[in-house]
């Protein structure tokens, strides 16, 4: 299983990327505050995080969990309480995943790219 130190570690890097890529994204994306009704967009906090949802994410990948559910309800909610305090139902979660699909997957890309290539992400 994965020590609770590379948990740490994971999550700050994938912290970081997470807000360098969201100032850039709020620098040069002009998305609309009010949608076509007139009414604003609401833009609450979650009680996760979308580096938390991230990094849970990765570390499944790096467990011996066969299934998600099991690992989110065992590792998570369970050894995991104290490091993610704020975590939600399994079935929330499981709402929240699509939404850092993009940010995912350009995680991922960034960090094989430093990897094979020696770039620097920052």
């Amino acid at each position: 299983m994965i020590t609770k130190d590379k948990v740490t570690e994971i999550f700050c890097i994938i912290d970081e990327f997470d807000k360098n890529l969201s100032a850039e994204l709020a620098k040069n994306l002009r998305l609309p505050s009010h949608n076509s009704d007139g009414k604003r967009y609401r833009n609450r906090k979650g009680r996760l995080s979308e580096s938390e949802i991230m990094t849970i994410l990765v570390c499944y990948h790096f467990g011996a969990y066969r299934n998600f559910k099991e690992y989110y309800l065992n590792w998570v909610k369970g050894v995991m309480r104290q490091d993610f305090p704020d975590a939600v139902s399994y079935n929330r979660f499981v709402e929240l995943m699509p939404r850092v699909f993009f940010k995912m997957m350009l995680v991922h890309e960034a960090l094989c790219l430093r990897q094979v290539y020696g770039y620097n992400i920052r």
